[in-house]
């Protein structure tokens, strides 16, 4: 083999040892080539993750929107259906009290009236008139309640 200079160290290196050195910049440019590739695809990849991530945030706003918005009708259903309720609860207050009112009255008419004696010794229905004895239960017995609309509100 014959002998070459080595121009960097200044010593005498025979024919192979370039081809060896040629072998290991092969080498060297292979590695980083794979290296390149290799960076390239995890770049690829982590753009692709991002990309994803970036998807599914916007479907989650997107979910988040709707869901918000069932919400806001949800409570709004709610404060209609509660203030409906507040007030049933006063039409069924009113309405008791009325009630209430109109059996007292009931009760009221159905009392025997007092028949004292207008005149000394004299009672009225003691020869068997009704309408004497208990002329309040008779005028009121008879009588139907009328409702109108306007009483019940709304």
């Amino acid at each position: 083999m014959p002998l070459m200079a080595n121009s960097s160290s200044g010593a005498t290196t025979s024919y192979g040892d370039s081809d060896i050195q040629e072998e290991m910049d092969q080498r060297k440019r292979r590695r980083m080539i794979s290296n390149r590739e290799s960076a390239r695809r995890s770049r690829v990849r982590k753009q692709k993750h991002l990309n994803d991530l970036m998807t599914q945030l916007s479907q989650l706003r997107n979910e988040c929107h709707r869901v918000m918005s069932r919400l806001s009708i949800t409570t709004q259903h709610y404060m209609s259906m509660e203030a409906e309720n507040s007030v049933l609860r006063a039409q069924a207050a009113e309405l008791s009290h009325r009630l209430q009112s109109l059996n007292e009255i009931i009760a009221f008419t159905e009392q025997p009236v007092d028949t004292g004696s207008w005149f000394l010794g004299e009672q009225y229905g003691g020869g068997g008139d009704e309408f004497m004895s208990n002329s309040l239960s008779y005028l009121y017995g008879c009588q139907p309640i009328l409702a109108s609309p306007d009483m019940i509100m709304y």
